[in-house]
C-alpha cells in the first residue's frame, strides 16, 4: 500500500509537475525555433549584406575543374547528364570528368565509353563490388587527385542532376577568394507532380536553398551543401570516413572547421528530378538521418559558443531539427499526462493530435486518389520525422555500410 501512496505522491508532486511543464515548453520552443523563428530571423539579419565579391571574371584565366561523379546503373539519365556537363560556357580545356562506377550492370559503361570517344577528358574507373558514394569519391581522389594544380576546384555531382551552361563558372568564380572552401549550387526540381510527395519535397528544397543563401550572407557558413551538386577547393579535400553516409555535409563542415567559408550561389542553377514516391523519400530520409548523427558526433565542437554564428546556425538549422522527433514525442507525452490535471494542457494535447489525424486522413484520401496539399504536408512532415527517428536508432545500433540504392526516377 505504501508503494501506491508513494507513487501517487510523486505523480502529483509540484516539483515533478513544474519540471514536466518546463520540459514541455522547452521542447515546443525548440521545434518552433528551428522551423519558424530561425527561418524568419535569417532574412532580417541578412538584409543589406552582399556576400563575396572577389571573383574570377569570365574573360580571365580560370582554375582547372575536376568533376567527380559516382554512378550505379544510371543508363536512364546518364546521356542527358553528360550532354549538360559539356554544354558549358566554361573552357573545356580546363575541365576533367572523373566517373566512378559502383559495379554498374546496365548500359552505364557503354554510354560513358561512347562519350569518352568525343571527350577525352572523361576518365571512367570501374570499382568491383558495392562501395557506396563516399568510398567511390575517396577512391577517385586517391587514384587521380595527386599533383593537381594548386588552385584546382572539385565539383561533386549526382548522375540525375542536369547542369545549366553557366553552372561551372558560377560555382568556380568564388574560389578567387582564398577563404572560400565550399560553394553550393542552387538545385531546382523538375518532374513535380500533384499525386505524390514531389510538390512537398520541392517546397522543402526551395526553402533550404533560401536559408542556406542567408547563412552564406551572414556568416559564410551554409549548413551543408546539397550533394546533388557543389564545389570545393581541392586542397581541402580529405577522405570521408569509410562508413559515413552523408559525405556532402561532412565535407562542408570540414571546410568550416578549417576556417574556410561555405556559401550558396543562387546563380549556379542545376535541375534535379525530385522523387514523387513517399516511401522512396522516407527510405532516403532514414538513410540521411543516420548519417546526420555521424556528422554530429564528428563536428560537435562546432557548437561551442566561441564559434559564433557557425555554432548558432548549426544548432538552429540542423541539430534541433535532427532531434525534433524526440522533442515532439516529449511534448505529446507530457501534454497527455498533464491533460488530466488542467484544461489548458488538455487543449494543447488535442491540438497536437491534429497533425497525426491529418496524416492518417491523407493516407485514406490517397486510396481514392484525392490529394489535399495541407493534408499531404502534414503527412510529409510526420513521415520525414519518423524517418529521422528511425535513422537515429539505426545510428545507435551502428552503421556498417554506406552503400546506396539509387532513388527511383520519375517517368
Amino acid at each position: 500500500m505504501w508503494c501506491i501512496n508513494l507513487s501517487f505522491q510523486l505523480a502529483n508532486s509540484p516539483v515533478l509537475l513544474l519540471l514536466l511543464q518546463i520540459i514541455f515548453w522547452l521542447s515546443v520552443l525548440a521545434v518552433a525555433h528551428t522551423y519558424l523563428f530561425y527561418p524568419l530571423w535569417l532574412p532580417w539579419k541578412a538584409k543589406g549584406k552582399t556576400g563575396n565579391r572577389q571573383i574570377y571574371l569570365p574573360n580571365h584565366p580560370l582554375p582547372r575543374v575536376y568533376i567527380l561523379m559516382a554512378v550505379y546503373n544510371e543508363e536512364k539519365v546518364l546521356a542527358q547528364k553528360l550532354d549538360s556537363i559539356f554544354d558549358t560556357t566554361y573552357p573545356l580545356t580546363q575541365v576533367e570528368l572523373w566517373i566512378g562506377s559502383d559495379s554498374s550492370t546496365d548500359a552505364t559503361h557503354q554510354i560513358i565509353n561512347r562519350y569518352a570517344e568525343r571527350y577525352p577528358n572523361i576518365k571512367l574507373t570501374i570499382f568491383e563490388g558495392r562501395n557506396g558514394k563516399p568510398r567511390i569519391i575517396n577512391r577517385l581522389m586517391e587514384a587521380n587527385g595527386t599533383g593537381l594544380p594548386p588552385q584546382s576546384v572539385l565539383v561533386l555531382t549526382d548522375a540525375n542532376v542536369l547542369f545549366t551552361p553557366s553552372l561551372l563558372y558560377q560555382l568556380v568564380k568564388h574560389f578567387k577568394t582564398p577563404q572560400t572552401g565550399v560553394v553550393g549550387a542552387n538545385v531546382l526540381n523538375i518532374g513535380v507532380k500533384d499525386t505524390g510527395i514531389s510538390y512537398q519535397e520541392m517546397w522543402y528544397i526551395k526553402r533550404e536553398n533560401v536559408l542556406k543563401h542567408y547563412e552564406s550572407l551572414i556568416g559564410g557558413c551554409m549548413m551543408g551543401a546539397f550533394g546533388a551538386c557543389y564545389a570545393m577547393r581541392a586542397t581541402l579535400f580529405e577522405p570521408v570516413p569509410s562508413n559515413f553516409v552523408v559525405d556532402d555535409f561532412y565535407l562542408t563542415m570540414l571546410a568550416l572547421e578549417k576556417g574556410h567559408t561555405a556559401i550558396k550561389e543562387l546563380e549556379a542553377v542545376c535541375y534535379e528530378d525530385v522523387s514523387d514516391d513517399i516511401q522512396e523519400e522516407y527510405r532516403r530520409k532514414k538513410r540521411i538521418s543516420s548519417g546526420n548523427f555521424q556528422n554530429l558526433r564528428r563536428f560537435w565542437r562546432l557548437l561551442a559558443p566561441e564559434k559564433g554564428f557557425i555554432a548558432f546556425a548549426f544548432l538552429s538549422h540542423k541539430v534541433l531539427r535532427w532531434f525534433t522527433p524526440l522533442l515532439l514525442i516529449a511534448a505529446f507525452c507530457i501534454a497527455g499526462y498533464l491533460a488530466f490535471r488542467t484544461k489548458f494542457y488538455a487543449l494543447l494535447f488535442v491540438l497536437q493530435c491534429v497533425g497525426p489525424v491529418l496524416w492518417f486522413a491523407d493516407f485514406i484520401f490517397g486510396k481514392f486518389n484525392v490529394n489535399i496539399k495541407l493534408f499531404r504536408f502534414a503527412r510529409y512532415f510526420y513521415l520525414m520525422n519518423l524517418g529521422l527517428f528511425i535513422g537515429l536508432i539505426k545510428y545507435i545500433k551502428g552503421i556498417e555500410s554506406n552503400v546506396w540504392k539509387p532513388t527511383k526516377r520519375n517517368a
